[in-house]
């Protein structure tokens, strides 16, 4: 039987998948919310200190798996 020696990009559909459906997550949640502590009228700098911590988390949280 012949050997196959075609190279194949499919596993680089999937990581690229990966990518972009964790980006969207993170952005999306993050997103959210910021605006729900604005929504409930907090100051500027708790606004800012819960986005932050969002992004803080949600590193993490993808670092650890």
């Amino acid at each position: 039987m012949a050997t196959h020696d075609e190279t194949h990009s499919s596993h680089r559909a999937n990581v690229l998948r990966a990518m972009v459906l964790g980006a969207n997550d993170g952005i999306i949640s993050t997103a959210c919310l910021v605006l729900g502590v604005a929504a409930s009228d907090a100051s500027k700098t708790a606004i800012m200190t819960a986005g932050v911590a969002a992004l803080v988390a949600g590193a993490a949280s993808m670092a650890l798996g």
